[in-house]
């Protein structure tokens, strides 16, 4: 198991302007050897990784004497990236490779288990030495290599540790889960999560923080402050939406060892010009791929449930399904007169979390087998719990 602990660094000044440079560098190799890829594949050759950086260490003393002035892993991890980058794009899994701008790409390069070393709570890098980090290293494992970026004006390190493998508790718990933008999620049990919306309730703020920048002059460092006061902002705004995300997710996967969800067809959500913004306010993309990795470190599993299913308009108690249902409508109030459930008015998402959880059973087959008796008593107890 590999896993990932991101610390922020506290470079001096000097550290600061260095870990810059190298940063500069890795992004002048990358861009260097994205144009070289695209003129020798134009001309019918057969560019790779390892041509590409030979023919760079072949000029670089003569042609970039300023690249020997940091860490060789800003110049050499370039050309792997490259590769990478573009064998995705061959594969139909990413778009081509772009150039990346000084302006508007996130400075960062990476750094090699053998160029790196980690002490208490400081970093060795190459051609610098120690710099310090916020809090120490969580995992205990061999370090696999380590990431410097820079987000709005603070400096961190995100660094891959391989972790043997261990077998979970496995939990019999199971839940569903509506995610919405009234309620960011409601779950089976009736417990509702809110919304938070930490850009709406910002947005005043960035607003001004753009006029302001906007109105300075290209060039200027009242124009360079008033971009990092935008940075600023809008990194404050993630952190406060991952706070909710990882603590939201890691409450449910410990608890919960099978959760379903709905499989949303969030590009399709994003194009909709009057619920796009809150659709990415929301993040529930990143919900879901938070709850899928964490499932599956602690033992858990991730059913998705099929976007067409129609949880909001379906009685969890009987099945009788509400067909002129509208988005106004928030309460489920059940129509058939058998079910235990007539005239009962329901909560919505409450009333779409118990079908999602019930369609989630029957997808793996634990419904069937508790109702037919052929499952084990474990899958039995499950089913009725989850009920």
């Amino acid at each position: 198991m590999i896993r990932a602990h991101k610390i922020r660094l506290h470079p001096t000044s000097e550290q600061a302007n260095a870990l810059a440079r190298a940063a500069g560098v890795a992004r002048f190799v990358w861009n260097w050897a994205l144009a070289e890829w695209n003129r020798q594949y134009e001309a019918q050759e057969q560019p790779t990784a390892l041509k590409l950086k030979k023919q760079f260490n072949a000029i670089r003393r003569a042609s970039f004497p300023w690249t020997w002035d940091v860490t060789k892993n800003a110049s050499d991890q370039p050309f792997l990236d490259v590769g990478k980058a573009f064998t995705a794009f061959f594969e139909g899994k990413a778009h081509r490779p772009k150039f990346k701008s000084k302006k508007r790409s996130k400075p960062s390069f990476y750094l090699a288990n053998d160029q790196c070393k980690i002490r208490d709570h400081r970093l060795w890098v190459p051609k610098l030495g120690w710099v310090n980090m916020a809090e120490n290293l969580r995992f205990q494992g061999r370090v696999l290599g380590a990431r410097i970026t820079r987000t709005a004006e603070w400096w961190f390190v995100s660094i891959q540790v391989e972790l043997p493998d261990t077998n979970p508790m496995e939990k019999a718990a199971a839940v569903g889960i509506d995610v919405g933008l009234n309620r960011l999620a409601t779950l089976s049990t009736g417990e509702q999560v809110e919304s938070q919306a930490f850009l709406t309730t910002a947005l005043k703020k960035l607003r001004q923080a753009n006029k302001r920048l906007h109105r300075r002059k290209v060039g200027s460092k009242n124009r360079d402050k008033a971009r990092r006061k935008v940075a600023r902002l809008h990194y404050q705004i993630v952190c406060l939406r991952q706070d909710v995300l990882q603590k939201l997710t890691t409450r449910l996967t410990e608890s919960y060892g099978i959760i379903g969800v709905e499989n949303l067809h969030l590009k399709g959500l994003l194009k909709n010009r009057r619920l796009a913004r809150a659709f990415s306010d929301a993040s529930l993309g990143t919900l879901v791929r938070l709850l899928e990795a964490k499932a599956t470190q602690r033992g858990g599993q991730v059913i998705k449930v099929d976007r067409f299913f129609p949880s909001s308009k379906t009685c969890h108690g009987c099945g009788w399904t509400w067909d002129e249902m509208s988005l106004k409508d928030r309460i489920f109030v059940c129509q058939n007169p058998s079910c235990s459930y007539v005239h009962v008015p329901q909560d919505r998402d409450h009333n779409a979390g118990h079908n999602v959880l019930q369609e989630a059973l029957r997808l793996i087959g634990l419904v069937d087998q508790a109702v037919s008796g052929t499952g084990s008593d474990e899958d039995a107890n499950l089913a009725v719990d989850a009920g």
